[in-house]
């Protein structure tokens, strides 16, 4: 059966709460082989409930390839063929919107609630979801978004081409505000759900004031690849860690990034500004504070201001641009 939050919202919900299904929430967009293998795995168990997100992408990542929601049909056929097997168990579907994920969780006693790994934005146990499992002692589970290394490998690969096209950093010169801009468009590089932090460095031009030549950009990235937190889980989750925690993530911050590169790259540091659409972190600001970029411009404040504190110290100027 194919059911609709909007139509249980307010009305019955005996259909599926008869069923006593294992839920798997609306995923992030996976692979045919990838569901398969769930299925495989838990539908002789019980009855499979499979959430579909009416969104196209996560929550607050609209048009990021890396953050599509599985496609509302992309399983239907696969479904159709399974029911009309003669075993005991059966899947259906629930289409909803995505922030009515903790209000289902609350009305329904689902046996199991089953999480792949990357479908929401921040660390899961810091989302309203997480609570209304706890609150109800629902048991659950954060699984992967890939059947194996070799496939999150081949999905990073592939998207990255896409986000290649889609953000593309060119050189050139550009205003302050535009350099911000190309920030934001380096972060969309990150396959990081908790915070995309981007960056780039610009020398000023020697013709009109407030114009720099692009330098160098990067990102924060996901270590050893983009995909390894979707495949075994991100360290924050396992770990159940707070949002500003610094000994559980699995990305390279911008700020490193950007350095690793230049140095690759031969970038001359000096007389140079960084522009960042978020104030670096306490580690990363005590590291910058020893290069010889001479400015720093940012969006969005961290760390109670630690970073321009400990910049301006050291003899940076640190502004802020919005």
């Amino acid at each position: 059966m194919n059911f609709d939050w909007n139509d249980l919202a307010f009305g019955t919900k005996e259909p599926l709460k008869d069923t006593n299904p294992i839920f798997i929430a609306a995923p992030r967009d996976i692979s045919r082989k990838r569901f398969i293998q769930i299925v495989k795995r838990y539908l002789p168990k019980a009855n499979l409930v499979l959430g579909l997100a009416k969104e196209d992408y996560i929550d607050g990542f609209d048009g990021q390839p890396q953050f599509r929601m599985l496609p509302a049909n992309k399983f239907a056929e696969v479904i159709g063929k399974i029911n009309a097997n003669p075993q005991q168990f059966k899947i259906s579907t629930l289409s909803y919107f995505q922030r009515d994920l903790k209000h289902i969780l609350e009305s329904i006693n689902f046996q199991k609630v089953l999480l792949v790994n990357g479908s929401w934005k921040y660390s899961f146990h810091t989302t309203e979801p997480f609570y209304a499992l706890v609150k109800k002692n629902t048991a659950f589970k954060l699984i992967p978004a890939f059947t194996d290394e070799a496939e999150a490998r081949a999905y990073e690969k592939e998207i990255t081409k896409e986000l290649k096209e889609l953000f593309e950093v060119k050189n050139g010169r550009y205003t302050e505000s535009e350099m911000l801009e190309l920030a934001d468009e380096a972060a969309a590089h990150s396959f990081d759900y908790c915070f995309q932090t981007g960056v780039v460095l610009g020398k000023k031009s020697g013709g009109k004031k407030g114009v720099y030549d692009l330098k160098a950009w990067a990102f924060n990235k996901v270590v050893p690849y983009q995909t390894y937190a979707m495949l075994h889980g991100a360290s924050r989750e396992t770990n159940f860690s707070p949002p500003n925690d610094l000994n559980h993530y699995d990305t390279v911050h911008a700020e490193v990034e950007l350095l690793i590169k230049a140095q690759r790259e031969h970038v001359v540091l000096k007389n140079t500004t960084l522009f960042i659409n978020l104030l670096p972190c306490p580690s990363c600001s005590r590291m910058l504070s020893e290069t010889d970029i001479e400015e720093l411009v940012y969006r969005a404040d961290h760390s109670d201001g630690y970073a321009l504190k400990m910049l301006e110290a050291a003899g940076k100027k640190v502004r802020r641009l919005v």
